[in-house]
């Protein structure tokens, strides 16, 4: 795979939802981006606070600008809280610094997009990223 393809997008949206329903989570919102930051594809659950596009874009474009899941970008910003500040105001506000922000890669380990869940904990978005990503065959990084 070179690209995430909308089918694949869909069927990352699908599983992160269906985990986040079998888990008892709040409502979420996933967002689908490829390796160069355009949205392939978002789903916001019934009940979904308003803003909550915004959050998981930015947990999924944070990551994809750092090359890290947003798990990481949280323990940078714990101990660099200037540079993430910086780094949030280069990438035009658009980094969200808490889990939830997945990057993607394919079989080969080629970067292909990353996905962002917002909604319940932080904790519980990126397990319901990873749950998504992983049902569609691919691998999560969150690191």
């Amino acid at each position: 795979m070179t690209a995430l393809d909308l089918d694949t997008a869909r069927s990352i949206i699908a599983a992160a939802r269906a985990h986040g329903s079998s888990a008892g989570f709040k409502p979420l919102t996933v967002v689908v981006l490829d390796a160069g930051g355009h949205v392939v594809a978002v789903e916001r659950e019934d009940g979904a606070s308003m803003k909550r596009f915004e959050i998981g874009f930015g947990k999924a474009y944070g990551a994809l600008s750092l090359g890290m899941g947003s798990r990481s970008i949280m323990a940078r910003a714990e101990q660099q809280a200037y540079f993430i500040g910086a780094v949030t105001a280069a990438v035009g506000g658009t980094l969200v610094p808490v889990p939830g922000g997945v990057l993607v890669r394919d079989e080969g380990g080629d970067l292909v997009g990353a996905v962002g869940v917002t909604g319940d904990t932080s904790d519980n978005d990126e397990a319901a990223a990873v749950a998504g990503i992983e049902a569609a065959g691919l691998t999560a990084q969150v690191d």
